[in-house]
């Protein structure tokens, strides 16, 4: 699980820097940036599927 969300991560990091024109010397910047948005759709996820009420519109 761990592998599969570090991968999910770097993904996106890539997508953030080539989106950023690929500066270099900004790789911290892109991967924290990631990881704030994978672990953030992971929480949200992970909520969702503990508690289908969330989703319901009763």
């Amino acid at each position: 699980m761990q592998d599969e969300l570090e991968e999910r991560i770097r993904h996106r990091a890539q997508e953030l820097w080539h989106a950023q024109g690929q500066p270099e010397g900004r790789s911290e910047e892109f991967w924290l940036q990631a990881e704030n948005e994978v672990r953030g759709e992971k929480e949200t996820y992970d909520q969702l599927k503990s508690d289908p009420s969330i989703t319901t519109n009763s």
